[in-house]
């Protein structure tokens, strides 16, 4: 396979997992990807930033999230529920394993 036959599959594989997570799945709660899967849509829109800054592109985190999420942040954020007291200390695991030392 050549690299720009590559290149798209993989383009169109993260499309078809972003409509995954924000058409067919908005159910399932960051907090809980994060701590099943040890990243989540913030993580996503993360990635996506990053790739835009090694490439000269000058885009920041709140535009990286608005462009995965189809909308402000904020805005996907107050759709969701309030995350339990379980959830939440497994995420700060989760979190401080997956993302914190990474960043």
């Amino acid at each position: 396979m050549d690299d720009q036959t590559r290149t798209e599959l993989e383009a169109a594989a993260f499309r078809r997992l972003r409509q995954h997570l924000m058409e067919e799945r908005p159910d399932v709660q960051n907090i809980d990807l994060m701590n099943l899967a040890g990243f989540c849509r913030n993580c996503l829109s993360r990635w996506y930033q990053e790739a835009a800054n090694e490439r000269g592109i000058d885009m920041t985190k709140d535009e990286g999230r608005e462009i995965f999420y189809g909308m402000p942040y904020d805005d996907w954020k107050a759709r969701q529920p309030e995350a339990d007291a379980d959830k939440q200390t497994a995420f700060e695991k989760s979190f401080a394993e997956n993302v914190a030392r990474k960043i």
